[in-house]
């Protein structure tokens, strides 16, 4: 049985959706993941750019209210930043909290280079914490 993540960010339009992304795209046979927001937008344009770089599709995805999984059993909450952790420090019948702040790329100023440069950084950093995370652990 695949074990239930969810990413929560306060916009669910970046951080949380590139993870939600990945862990489905990377570990599918094991993990399911998913993704919502404290104070939810829109799935970010360059985050589903970046992830195409990598031959993920978000673009699917949609922005999601925290409160449509509160009666899903959630096996590990991950807060990707501090606003959403200072809301949401617990998440009702998860097992498992973890969190870990992750700047906010949409948040960059500049080109469009600068902007991409940094939603790559923050996707690199989000995989990289997912791999040491959910990629060793046994179900």
């Amino acid at each position: 049985m695949k074990r239930k993540v969810l990413f929560i960010c306060t916009h669910n339009s970046a951080r949380s959706q590139m993870a939600e992304g990945y862990v489905n795209a990377r570990y599918s046979d094991r993990y399911e993941g998913f993704s919502a927001g404290t104070d939810v937008t829109k799935v970010h344009p360059l985050a589903i750019r970046v992830m195409n770089e990598i031959g993920i599709d978000i673009s699917h995805q949609k922005s999601k209210e925290l409160e449509e999984f509160f009666d899903y059993e959630i096996d590990t909450v991950v807060t990707v930043c501090d606003g959403a952790n200072a809301v949401c420090p617990m998440f009702p019948g998860a097992k498992e909290t973890i969190h870990v702040n992750f700047p906010d790329p949409s948040s960059a100023t500049g080109t469009e280079d600068i902007q991409l440069e940094m939603f790559r950084r923050v996707r690199d950093d989000i995989l990289s914490f997912i791999d040491q995370q959910f990629g060793k652990k046994d179900t």
